[in-house]
C-alpha cells in the first residue's frame, strides 16, 4: 500500500515545476493598510480632543434604590459621616437629568475641575433614579457612580438625603485646591 500512494504522489507531481531560488524572506516591517491607518488616525484625533479620562467602558448596573458610599482612605470619619447626613452647606450642584451619556461626563468633569479651582468643597450631582430610563435602569446612575472615585480631587460620596433628592442625588465633598491648603498651612504654623 505504501508503494501505491508514493506513485499516486509521483504522478500528482509530473507538472510542478521547481523554484528558481528557495530562499525565505520574512516581512521585516508591518506596513498597515490604508483603513487601519485611517482608523488610527482617527483614534489618535479623537484621544487628542478628549481629555475626559473619566471611563465609557463596561459599568456595573446598580438599581435606582441601592446606595452609593465612597470615601478615601484618609478621611475622617466624623467629616464622612456630616457628609453622608447633610450636614455640610451645599455650595454648588450639578443636574444631569435628561442628558446623554456623554454630555453627563463631560458636564461632571468640568463641574468638578471648576468646583476645586474655586474653592468649593461640597457639591451635589442629581443624576436621578434612573427607573423609567431605556434600555437600563439606573445607566447614568450607575455611571455616576463609577466615575466620581475615578476624579482625584473627590475624597468622599454618598447618597443625598432626602430632603436633597434623596436617591436620585449625590454628596460630593472635594479635597482642598492648592491655594486652601496654603491658607491651611499658615493658620496652624502661626499657632
Amino acid at each position: 500500500m505504501h508503494d501505491n500512494e508514493l506513485d499516486l504522489f509521483l504522478q500528482e507531481m509530473t507538472d510542478v515545476k521547481p523554484l528558481s531560488q528557495d530562499e525565505v524572506r520574512q516581512q521585516t516591517e508591518f506596513s498597515p493598510t490604508l483603513a487601519q491607518q485611517a482608523r488610527r488616525k482617527a483614534a489618535e484625533q479623537e484621544m487628542e480632543y478628549d481629555p475626559n479620562y473619566l471611563s465609557m467602558e463596561y459599568v456595573e448596573l446598580v438599581k435606582p434604590d441601592d446606595p452609593f458610599a465612597f470615601c478615601k482612605d484618609g478621611v475622617q470619619q466624623g467629616v464622612y459621616r456630616n457628609l453622608r447626613l447633610g450636614k455640610y452647606q451645599l455650595d454648588a450642584t450639578l443636574n444631569l437629568l435628561g442628558k446623554t451619556l456623554t454630555e453627563a461626563r463631560s458636564q461632571l468633569l468640568h463641574f468638578i475641575e471648576d468646583c476645586h479651582k474655586r474653592g468649593i468643597r461640597t457639591l451635589l450631582i442629581h443624576h436621578g433614579m434612573g427607573r423609567n430610563s431605556k434600555p437600563h435602569p439606573a445607566i447614568l446612575r450607575s455611571y455616576v457612580f463609577k466615575w466620581l472615585p475615578q476624579l482625584p480631587v473627590v475624597l468622599a460620596a454618598h447618597t443625598a438625603q432626602r430632603q436633597h433628592g434623596g436617591y436620585s442625588a449625590t454628596y460630593v465633598l472635594l479635597q482642598k485646591n492648592a491655594e486652601q491648603k496654603r491658607q491651611n498651612r499658615e493658620r496652624h504654623t502661626k499657632g
